[in-house]
């Protein structure tokens, strides 16, 4: 039987796969994520495999996260990712090129007509 981690433990377990994230990638690329369901999200992950994560999570849990990393390392650089932390929106850290990855991540955009025959 397996234990269930608790909420407090989950918000300790975010906080550090970020801060490690921020520790370890060069480059941060910020994407809208309205309208992407569960699969594309797989698919983008899959062609970003090697050299990108893309981590998704409460907007509010990513600003204090990336706020108290900003004051333990003091890279004060961090804290211009807050106000962009708005809406329906998911980080991709990379090693890569950005336009390399923005360019993948594109290759999955739906187009507007075939977003209106899911539903």
């Amino acid at each position: 039987m397996t234990v269930k981690s608790s909420k407090a433990d989950k918000k300790i377990a975010y906080d550090a796969k970020l801060c490690q994230l921020l520790n370890e990638y060069t480059q941060i690329l910020i994407v809208a994520a309205d309208n992407v369901g569960s699969n594309q999200l797989q698919n983008i992950r899959k062609g970003l495999r090697g050299d990108s994560i893309v981590p998704m999570g409460k907007n509010t849990m990513m600003k204090r996260s990336i706020r108290m990393h900003a004051e333990k390392t003091g890279n004060q650089a961090f804290l211009n990712l807050i106000p962009l932390l708005q809406g329906n929106v998911g980080l991709i850290f990379t090693k890569g090129d950005l336009k390399e990855v923005s360019e993948e991540v594109a290759k999955y955009k739906l187009s507007k007509v075939s977003q209106r025959n899911k539903k």
